[in-house]
């Protein structure tokens, strides 16, 4: 039996019960706020699973001289890992030109409509090896993981054809089986339309319900489904039709949704009780009043805001109307190139005005919910992988969206062992 001692935690967060309300629903409204904080605290670890944890004052010496391990944390702040659940992760090449377009005064639809944005990510896909694709998956995996995340949902959406699409799905999978960390895997064909269908979006729709959605559900290759519901991309009537496709094929909805307009994607996806609706930009009170009305989980995405240099999503007056939130990076190469949770965290708090206790809380234990792996993550419960990040010295976990152009880590624990790379 493998024990190892943390001791010396100046603050121990997300400490939760078995019992505890939270792991049944999301943390919502004022609830939202409720991080629970063991000051001056130590962890056990047993054989890859926290077996208890307490404050200092109550650690004896048999406890001590029990551990195989025993590790100072000197007064780093100890927080569970980071359930990251809206990730495009399997991309074939950057999309850094783009990113000078979008200096030199393009817009994400001038970008698009010029052959860019995600119809220039599904070309290089559709090129790439699949050998090639699960490599260069794995170096992000690596990289995500060794900033603190510890559970990971993945989408499909830049393959738009059959073969792709299922190539994309296959290396998910690949990861899932190799990876140390809980990843759920998200079906996207309706990310965006093919050039050779733009004149019949209907017949590619036709295509995803007809020959994609079988085949992915027959291989047991996703868990969710989602749709591009916006401005430009895929209408509320064409969403409706490939949810409703999907939960007959058993998969679950998560939905890209008001990103770029009031487009009714929140709403419909609502109305097939989709487990997120994520981006949410373009919020106002039908919205809100349509989630208050559901138990679909609103997930907000900064790091898109801040790098498209648009409109952050509402999010003050999403939690002040007594609804849940949860925090993603919407890791992918075109809008979000990067995958940093404690920067997503940095950027709830500066831009969309949530306090530290709620983006922590969304970051973790809520985006556990949106991938209904909230039994087996996002916060420190006994019996649970010991999976969690651990900083340098600093004054309280304020410091971490306060300093955010550095990421102050001291380890990172997945199934009770120091990060290394997989």
């Amino acid at each position: 039996m493998e024990r190892t001692l943390i001791y010396n935690i100046h603050q121990l967060l997300g400490v939760t019960d078995n019992d505890s309300p939270q792991n049944l629903n999301p943390l919502a409204g004022k609830n939202l706020r409720n991080l629970k904080v063991l000051e001056d605290a130590w962890l056990e670890i047993t054989d890859g699973l926290i077996s208890d944890f307490g404050v200092l004052e109550d650690l004896n010496k048999e406890q001590l001289n029990r551990a195989n391990k025993v590790i100072d944390a000197q007064r780093g702040v100890l927080g569970p890992s980071w359930c990251d659940s809206h990730t495009h992760l399997v991309f074939a090449q950057p999309r850094e030109e783009e990113f000078v377009m979008r200096i030199l005064g393009k817009s994400y639809e001038e970008i698009a409509a010029a052959g860019g944005g995600i119809l220039n990510s599904a070309k290089k896909v559709q090129q790439a090896a699949e050998e090639l694709l699960l490599e260069s998956a794995y170096r992000r995996l690596n990289e995500i993981m060794a900033m603190g995340t510890g559970a990971v949902e993945i989408k499909s959406g830049y393959g738009l054809t059959p073969e792709s699409e299922l190539k994309m799905l296959r290396v998910i999978r690949s990861l899932k089986d190799k990876a140390p960390i809980p990843i759920k895997s998200t079906f996207l064909g309706a990310h965006a339309i093919p050039a050779e269908y733009k004149s019949s979006p209907e017949a590619y729709v036709d295509l995803v319900i007809e020959k994609m959605l079988p085949e992915v559900a027959d291989q047991g290759l996703a868990d969710y489904i989602d749709v591009f519901c916006d401005r430009g991309f895929f209408t509320p009537q064409q969403t409706d039709r490939i949810l409703e496709a999907g939960l007959k094929r058993g998969l679950k909805a998560k939905i890209h949704a008001n990103e770029l307009d009031y487009s009714g994607g929140v709403q419909v996806g609502v109305k097939h009780h989709a487990v997120s609706v994520d981006h949410l930009e373009c919020t106002g009170e039908d919205e809100i009043q349509s989630l208050l009305n559901g138990s679909t989980i609103p997930t907000l995405l900064p790091q898109t805001a801040f790098f498209l240099n648009i409109e952050y999503p509402p999010a003050r007056k999403i939690i002040d109307a007594g609804l849940p939130v949860a925090l993603a990076s919407d890791y992918n190469p075109g809008s979000s190139p990067s995958g940093n949770m404690f920067f997503t965290v940095a950027l709830a708090c500066i831009h969309m005005k949530m306090l530290p206790e709620e983006a922590i809380n969304a970051a973790t234990i809520n985006g556990a919910h949106a991938m209904e792996i909230q039994d087996i993550a996002g916060s420190i419960q006994k019996g649970r992988a010991a999976n969690f990040w651990l900083t340098e010295p600093i004054s309280s976990y304020n410091f971490l969206p306060y300093s955010f152009g550095r990421t102050p880590l001291k380890s990172i624990f997945i199934n009770g062992n120091t990060f290394s790379t997989i």
